[in-house]
């Protein structure tokens, strides 16, 4: 149990004022219990009051229905119409705030044997428990004592956990190429004292405690100053949901013959009627936690890499429906269904190229840049890519698109070529040309296989690695194409009941 809404007197129609704080994860499947009461006695035990159905969601659900407020039949009472419940979520404000600042140090001490020192600031936000955790570093400025570092943006809840006079520790040093960099002093702040901008109020004297305790004559180690302080409200992933913004999934699953013949145990495609394959797992899992923020919850669903009936041509973007003209499945479910029947159809072939599919929901994104909609598609594969670069150049391509592509790797292959297309470390190119923003997300699902065999642990773990960053990448193609979310819808007011009187 989460909490209880306050109760309200003699009514059908209740508005209830409470309100609930819960952590959001978009990559999390987060399932959510209402419970109705009729309360007829002061006691805190439910069995003693009137039970009058339940409603169960999502809380992705609630966040991604139009304008965060879905309205959802109660139920529980069989044969009894329960009403309906309408909720509604907001997100939190003090955790959106950005500050950009920027530091000047004045008459720092001298550490360097032959030049001045090379000082760099190092930023630590206090936690509970008194200890400290480094959330920031600026650039290191060569050869000066009276340094002048460049801007830089922090979020309100790196910097102090949104708790505006938690102290804000800052150390002063001096770079050294070895590592071992020589510590100048330290002061304290807080986020509401820097919040004073520009002003005698901040200018900190840099005290070296080792030093004060040696030397009677010892001021301070030089001073360091805020030149300035803005504040800039963030907007979230939230906010374009809020006002409209569609994700759209779309699924390639690999007919390739690597996988194994469908009908034996040993195939990744064996359809075991007790549980799902690798491949209905990875879909489960993502799917149903995409499909919350997709309003009319239709799927394309393709494969690629097999000979198709009747002639035996092979394709590499087929409708898993067998439908060409429109390949949409209603659900995961029909997803799912649509997957286990072209497996009876189609011959698995090869070889295992993604260009066509990726191509294929890029025609798509490139026809909508104005942020009512982004697209993300699902690669389900067995192997080493046959086509690498056209791959390539299809993701540089993509990358200036509202899209992003993630690949779930299944059974025992070596994925080596898929590490590089995810692009962390090393960010993809093609014939010279960069993408612009990091669209591809590689996990290989044997890592996420529950020792014990718990498939619902196995799919969300999976689900929580693909999906977390997604929301970030959706607000790089927003920010570099400077695309506003749409204002909410209004919010909802209920409906005024009137009480009808004769006269």
């Amino acid at each position: 149990q989460f909490g209880r809404t306050e109760v309200i007197d003699n009514t059908l129609n209740p508005d209830f004022v409470r309100k609930f704080i819960m952590d959001y994860f978009f990559e999390e499947r987060e399932n959510l219990r209402f419970d109705f009461y009729d309360v007829d006695s002061k006691s805190p035990n439910l069995s003693k009051h009137d039970f009058l159905g339940q409603m169960f969601c999502t809380l992705g659900e609630i966040v991604g229905s139009q304008g965060s407020r879905l309205e959802k039949p109660i139920i529980g009472i069989p044969g009894k119409k329960c009403g309906t419940v309408i909720v509604t979520a907001e997100e939190l404000g003090c955790c959106r705030d950005s500050v950009l600042m920027q530091f000047c140090a004045n008459k720092l001490d001298k550490k360097d044997f032959f030049g001045k020192s090379d000082p760099f600031l190092v930023f630590h936000r206090s936690n509970e428990d008194g200890s400290f955790t480094i959330c920031h570093k600026t650039e290191v400025v060569k050869n000066t004592l009276n340094p002048v570092w460049q801007a830089f943006k922090i979020s309100v809840r790196a910097l102090c956990n949104g708790d505006y006079d938690r102290t804000i520790k800052v150390e002063v040093y001096d770079w050294d190429r070895d590592g071992s960099h020589d510590f100048i002093g330290e002061f304290t702040t807080s986020y509401r004292e820097l919040s004073r901008g520009q002003s005698q109020f901040n200018v900190y004297e840099v005290i070296n405690p080792k030093k004060k305790g040696k030397k009677k004559k010892y001021v301070n180690s030089g001073t360091v100053t805020l030149l300035s302080f803005l504040i800039e409200t963030e907007v979230s992933f939230l906010d374009y949901i809020k006002g409209g913004t569609q994700i759209n999934f779309t699924v390639a699953i690999d007919f390739t013959a690597s996988n194994g013949n469908p009908s034996q145990p040993t195939s990744l495609h064996y359809m075991n009627p007790y549980q799902l394959n690798a491949y209905g797992m990875a879909l489960r899992a993502v799917g149903e936690i995409i499909q919350d923020y997709d309003s009319d919850k239709m799927f394309p669903a393709l494969g690629f890499g097999a000979r198709l009936p009747p002639d035996g041509r092979v394709s590499h973007e087929f409708a898993l429906n067998g439908n060409p003209q429109n390949p949409y499945c209603h659900g995961i479910d029909g997803v799912m269904e649509a997957y286990y029947r072209s497996l009876k159809s189609v011959q698995l072939y090869g070889p295992t190229n993604f260009a066509p599919v990726i191509n294929h929901v890029a025609r798509y994104a490139a026809s909508v840049k104005d942020g009512s909609q982004y697209f993300v598609l699902l690669i389900i594969t067995d192997g080493v890519i046959s086509d690498m670069a056209q791959t390539k150049e299809s993701i540089v391509n993509a990358s200036k698109l509202p899209m992003s592509i993630i690949i779930v790797g299944v059974g025992p292959a070596e994925f080596d070529a898929m590490e590089e297309l995810d692009g962390d470390v090393v960010r993809i190119s093609s014939r010279g040309r960069f993408a612009e923003r990091d669209i591809v997300q590689f996990v290989p699902f044997r890592d996420y296989i529950d020792r014990s065999g718990n498939h619902v642990l196995s799919m969300a773990r999976l689900a929580k690695d693909v999906l977390a960053e997604i929301p970030e990448q959706f607000l790089s193609y927003m920010r570099v194409r400077g695309i506003k979310p749409s204002p909410a819808p209004p919010p909802y007011t209920p409906p005024i009941h009137v009480l009808q009187t004769q006269i």
